[in-house]
């Protein structure tokens, strides 16, 4: 019995220093696949002037300028970071996760790692829409693979997401791969095309051109399990801050609208993220 136990103690032993170690094979999937991305980055020193949104929706123009953008040097990428957001995984459960994704602008590329655990057990994710293919990994104890969801719907989900958070990096709105249509004063509709596949969505704002949130039909609820459920899909900027003279958004929530009521299954505890510009 003593020995039984002593191995056991020896195994549990091992595993929380292989737990501890800085290794994974997922993270260094995405940091390989975003350092390649970087280092293939065109880069650009020109800045946003008033003749590259002049065919913009009004408010979408109204945007740029309220939040200081007409002057700045136009990005061409950015590193967005959040910290302890809470991410439902399924109506029973939640966890908390740090979440650091990389949008670029000259394609739609979006890549996104999740660091976490379960019960005290490493899990951790990799989102990716790269060259029109998207995915959604996820693996628990740095080895076990608990899900890989790829197909068309991830495809055009992981699309209409980089619509959503193309204001985030606004020299993505000026790309070719993005239309816009006026609305109205406070409404604006944007279409996304890329690699044969389209998405669209609303953007509303304030009177004053303050995004406030993006709503779309276009995205499918894939849970965890691989089971799908239509519903539309919203992000929702509840707070802006002032980074070098521009407001960025700095408190971001994406909600599915159920029938039977909105699930914020992402930051339901208002978490605060930042924005990098490169």
């Amino acid at each position: 019995m003593w020995y039984v136990l002593t191995i056991l103690l020896v195994l549990i032993a091992i595993l929380i220093v292989f737990f501890k170690l800085p290794f994974s094979k997922i993270k260094t999937e995405f940091n390989k696949t975003v350092e390649y991305k970087v280092s293939n980055v065109n880069e650009t020193q020109e800045v946003f002037t008033d003749n590259d949104i002049k065919e913009l929706p009004k408010t979408v123009q109204n945007y740029f300028k309220h939040c200081g953008y007409i002057g700045k040097t136009k990005m061409n990428y950015m590193k967005a970071e959040f910290k302890n957001v809470n991410f439902k995984m399924s109506a029973e459960k939640t966890i908390q996760i740090d979440y650091t994704q990389y949008n670029f602008v000259n394609k739609p590329d979006r890549f996104a790692f999740i660091d976490s655990s379960l019960m005290g057990i490493p899990f951790e994710g990799f989102d990716s829409y790269n060259d029109g293919v998207g995915s959604m990994k996820g693996c628990i104890a740095k080895l076990v693979t608990l899900f890989d969801q790829r197909g068309y719907e991830m495809d055009r989900a992981c699309l209409v997401t980089y619509l959503a958070e193309s204001l985030m990096m606004p020299n993505a709105a000026l790309q070719d791969f993005i239309e816009w249509e006026e609305i109205d004063e406070t409404h604006a509709k944007a279409t996304i095309n890329n690699c044969g596949i389209s998405a669209s969505g609303i953007f509303t704002f304030d009177a004053n051109g303050l995004w406030l949130s993006f709503k779309t039909g276009d995205r499918v609820a894939t849970a965890m399990d691989g089971s799908k459920r239509e519903a539309e899909w919203s992000a929702v900027i509840n707070e802006y801050h002032e980074v070098d003279g521009i407001l960025q958004p700095k408190v971001v929530q994406s909600i599915w609208h159920y029938p039977e009521g909105d699930d914020i299954y992402f930051n339901d505890n208002k978490a605060d993220f930042t924005i990098e510009y490169h």
